[in-house]
């Protein structure tokens, strides 16, 4: 029986031996330097993750034919103007008619210019305020400009950041010139048409 009692004391002993070696284990496992150098490994392969799988989004133009489509405006409606020519480098992104079946008659061109800005040209036989509020939503005058001999007004989009208009109306005919280019790009656009 003494054997037994000496085993069991000798297991009891070599447990808790082995607790108290373990505990150290575990301390000298919890130090700032290994969570420093986990963290470190962390890093590096997350930033590795990045630098293989990041992509830059370049923002690719769709550039679209509308020289055709504006000729065909022309036949139905002879007011539609466009750009002739187009200003160096811009390019011309959407382009719609609504013949006269779908009344009333107009004739949308957006362009992108060279600084990635856009410029819209927006056309129809309607007078009233309503095509202008319909394609500029409310709008604060500001002022008047003149291009090629023709005075337009100059507007302040209020809903939309940093947009302005030109508008011309007359002869039956509105023509708004709009974007978030500024009014020197949107005076020029408004010089090339014809």
């Amino acid at each position: 029986m003494s054997s037994t009692s000496e085993e069991q004391a000798r297991v009891r002993a070599e447990a808790e031996a082995y607790r108290a070696q373990n505990k150290v284990d575990r301390a000298k496992a919890r130090t700032l330097t290994n969570m420093f150098w986990a963290l470190l490994a962390c890093f590096i392969v997350v930033a590795f993750l990045a630098v293989v799988t990041w992509r830059p989004k370049s923002e690719k133009i769709n550039a679209v034919e509308y020289t055709a489509q504006l000729e065909d405006a022309r036949k139905v409606a002879p007011w539609v103007r466009g750009p002739a020519p187009m200003p160096d480098g811009w390019t011309a992104t959407s382009v719609e008619f609504r013949a006269p079946e779908q009344s009333p008659i107009t004739w949308h061109l957006g362009i992108v210019t060279t600084e990635k800005k856009y410029v819209g040209l927006e056309q129809s036989n309607v007078t009233n305020k309503g095509f202008q509020s319909d394609k500029l939503g409310k709008t604060e005058d500001d002022g008047t400009t003149t291009v090629s001999g023709v005075v337009w007004q100059r507007k302040t989009l209020l809903d939309r950041e940093n947009e302005h208009a030109l508008v011309l109306s007359g002869s039956g005919v509105t023509t708004i010139v709009v974007g978030n280019a500024g009014y020197p790009a949107l005076e020029t656009f408004a010089a090339t048409l014809r």
